[in-house]
C-alpha cells in the first residue's frame, strides 16, 4: 500500500523541480503530503476532501 504513493510523490513535487538544498525538497515534501491527505478533491469520496470525508463518515457512524 505505501509504495503506490512514491509515483504520485515524485510527480508531485520532484519532476519538474530542481532543488538547491535538501531543506526546500524535504519542504516540497511536506507541503505535498500535506495537501494530498488534506486538500485535494476525489470523486471517489464523493467530490470531497479526505478531511471532509472523514468528518462525514464519523458524523454518520455516531
Amino acid at each position: 500500500m505505501v509504495e503506490s504513493i512514491f509515483p504520485i510523490l515524485k510527480v508531485g513535487t520532484v519532476h519538474n523541480n530542481h532543488y538547491q538544498r535538501y531543506a526546500e525538497l524535504k519542504s516540497a515534501i511536506t507541503d505535498y503530503a500535506y495537501y494530498y491527505n488534506n486538500k485535494r478533491i476525489k470523486t471517489k469520496l464523493a467530490g470531497k476532501t479526505p478531511v471532509q470525508y472523514r468528518n462525514l463518515s464519523d458524523r454518520l457512524a455516531a
